[in-house]
């Protein structure tokens, strides 16, 4: 059976330090401030300017002023801070961020990312992710295993344009999680009933 997006939400949620800084991409990886919990003492930095974002509101709580880079609303927890796009590219740029989470349309065996263009389609710009995944101390990329098409996103090699080369630190898909290792990728872990079999080209694990 594959994990769900929240499971695979709580899979990198176990692998953050306490007291670490993070910051989320858009989409699949917001689920982590959502899940986050209170004893993790992590603080979620968003390119925007905010550290501190705290999980989705509520129809109660919702505030238009409060958004992440996204422009999805949020909340901010206690001792949260705002400041302009020049400080927020410093932390990030300066390398005071921990972890980074990110989505991904490819990966390949050296690390390298694709996540911000497909050739031929509307293209939104890539945004800060140029700049976290070589600011950023760890790099972690939260993405479904395949594509639309059904072929893997776990790659020998990118075909699409690269945000940053020999940045991913770890992989984590709804079948296991993975880190680049050279040539192939190291399996550290499987969801429940999964086999390397089912990970299309088993040739790329180890």
């Amino acid at each position: 059976m594959s994990w769900s997006k929240e499971e695979m939400a709580s899979e990198v949620i176990n692998m953050l330090s306490d007291g670490a800084t993070l910051n989320l991409g858009i989409g699949m990886p917001t689920l982590v401030a959502e899940l986050m919990p209170p004893t993790k003492n992590i603080m979620i930095q968003s390119e925007n300017g905010v550290m501190g974002v705290g999980e989705r509101p509520t129809a109660e709580t919702v505030s238009p002023t409060l958004i992440n880079a996204g422009k999805e609303t949020i909340t901010v927890n206690k001792g949260a801070s705002f400041f302009d796009s020049a400080l927020s590219f410093g932390m990030i740029r300066g390398g005071h961020i921990d972890y980074c989470i990110l989505g991904g349309m490819e990966v390949d065996v050296a690390g390298n990312l694709a996540n911000w263009m497909v050739p031929g389609q509307k293209i939104t710009g890539m945004g800060g992710a140029m700049d976290l995944v070589n600011g950023a101390k760890q790099v972690i990329i939260m993405m479904s295993h395949f594509n639309k098409n059904g072929t893997s996103k776990l790659v020998y090699k990118c075909q699409l344009p690269l945000t940053g080369t020999s940045v991913v630190n770890i992989v984590i898909t709804e079948l296991g999680i993975f880190a680049p290792a050279v040539d192939k990728f190291r399996v550290l872990k499987l969801a429940q009933g999964i086999t390397k079999e089912s990970l299309g080209g088993d040739a790329l694990y180890v």
